[in-house]
């Protein structure tokens, strides 16, 4: 079965490999991650959608590396260690990293290591490029891991496939990963909208017609799946194809077979059908509005879509990818409070997805360049229990000074000086060092576990106003949560 190609990361810090690993993990990267000592045992030559160089402490590994790079000219290289100079005079160079890793540079780094494979020619199913043109698959939920697995298990296959889900969900967006990562790629992705056609002209629009076949028909016109030879055919809403329009569609999916509208001659159709609906089909087939044996052929691999109220922890994420999206078009930079990000986590998006990003489109054009808080967001999206943002900044220093990237904040573990101010009258907190000593990690994990539990049962269980009342992103506080495996 064919996967996704890996991002290789050589890093001999041990504390850099897990951050590192933690982060791709989360945006969805497949990865390996190795120290220098390990590289006899790589397959340089075979295909990576990348490889990052980090800290190599041996000076014998950071020249036998650079000797094994120089000869595998088809992998894409970012250099994360500034001593590792010489890598930059190879061809396959294609730029730098800079610890902590956020989310804009990695996801621009990535570009590149898909632009290079792009020039080499290099036929890869890359993490690269889905994530350069799936923004909806963006998150760590468990909902859209599942998806991405699914996605990943169906893609080599030629099995139909049926997307459910609401609205905004990104149906489509799954479509589109499943025709990429397929042996199909090189051919079309065609999508149809089986809803927004009137139903006299569905049938011209799927199968083609001949000329003079009807009135218009002033020349003959090749129908969608025509179109989609060799390729696969995106069948968008089929809950809202007529009922007559069903009984042809599943002659072809059985027969792999159509004539056009007003003509004779019989058209092999070399394509792959995925459909995708927002309605429950059981519902209508028990309403014979449906035919239950078009749905048996549809339905060989269902994906469901999760809504983005059940991934609400993926929101911060996908504001990232959104407006380093929309800024890779022209737009100007905003940032969002982590006060605007939490009321944005409090909504409900009934829109979904496409709802979100139509707001960082909005928030864009009234806000360019500017922080937006929650009294900046339309009144709907403003939650009462979110308190005031103070800035800790001064007013004057940039947006890009001012933000704070979600992945750091999520991933860093650093304690600053005044942060260690509350050890001094807690009674779970050693007053002296012990003279045999103490596990600092474990004690500091303990502290840990005791605040965010008393932060929960004063505020009900309310992760929001908990996070609050410990000065932390809400998502922070869902990460630690997860790490100590505390439910609520």
């Amino acid at each position: 079965m064919q996967g996704l190609a890996k991002l290789l990361v050589i890093e001999d810090d041990a504390q850099a490999q897990t951050n590192l690993a933690s982060i791709l993990d989360f945006v969805g990267e497949p990865c390996e991650v190795v120290n220098a000592a390990q590289i006899d045992t790589l397959d340089f030559s075979g295909v990576w959608s990348g490889c990052i160089i980090g800290s190599i402490l041996q000076p014998a590994h950071a020249t036998k590396l650079n000797d094994k790079l120089s000869r595998a000219s088809h992998i894409p290289l970012l250099i994360a260690n500034k001593q590792f100079t010489f890598a930059e005079e190879l061809t396959n160079y294609v730029g730098d990293l800079a610890y902590p890793l956020n989310y804009p540079q990695l996801s621009e780094a990535l570009r590149h290591c898909k632009d290079f494979l792009g020039r080499k020619g290099v036929n890869v199913v890359s993490s690269a490029r889905k994530n350069t043109l799936f923004r909806s698959l963006v998150g760590q939920s468990r909902g859209i891991k599942d998806v991405r697995h699914l996605i990943e298990q169906v893609s080599s296959t030629e099995a139909n496939v049926l997307i459910l889900g609401e609205s905004g969900t990104g149906k489509e967006v799954v479509a589109r990963n499943i025709h990429y990562h397929s042996s199909r790629r090189g051919g079309p992705f065609v999508p149809i909208n089986c809803g927004a056609i009137p139903p006299d002209l569905l049938e011209s629009e799927l199968f083609g017609h001949e000329k003079g076949a009807f009135t218009g028909a002033i020349t003959a016109r090749k129908g969608r799946f025509e179109l989609a030879e060799g390729g696969t055919l995106f069948l968008d809403e089929i809950g809202d194809m007529p009922m007559p329009m069903q009984v042809k569609l599943l002659r072809v999916l059985q027969e792999r077979c159509f004539e056009r509208v007003g003509g004779n001659n019989t058209i092999r159709a070399d394509v792959r059908v995925i459909a995708a609906t927002h309605r429950n089909l059981d519902i209508m087939i028990s309403d014979e509005s449906f035919r239950e044996d078009l749905y048996y052929r549809i339905n060989v691999f269902p994906i469901e879509m999760p809504a983005l109220r059940d991934r609400k922890e993926d929101i911060p994420l996908l504001l990232q990818e959104l407006m380093t999206r929309m800024q890779a078009e022209g737009a100007q930079p905003i940032c969002f409070t982590p006060r605007a990000i939490n009321s944005l986590m409090e909504h409900d998006w009934p829109g979904n997805v496409r709802e979100l990003a139509n707001l960082v489109e909005r928030m864009i054009i009234l806000y360019p360049n500017s922080l937006v808080d929650v009294n900046h967001l339309p009144t709907k999206y403003r939650y009462s229990d979110i308190p005031e943002f103070q800035p800790e900044s001064n007013p004057l220093v940039s947006v890009e000074e001012q933000e704070r990237d979600v992945l750091h904040n999520i991933f860093s573990d650093d304690f600053s000086l005044d942060e260690l101010d509350v050890f001094a009258d807690n009674e779970h907190a050693p007053q002296a060092l012990p003279p045999e000593g103490l596990n600092l990690k474990e004690m500091l994990a303990e502290l840990e576990v005791n605040m965010i539990n008393q932060a929960l049962d004063a505020q009900a269980g309310v992760v929001a106003r908990a996070a609050d009342m410990l000065g932390m992103r809400r998502t922070t506080l869902v990460e630690k949560m997860r790490k100590y495996n505390l439910q609520r």
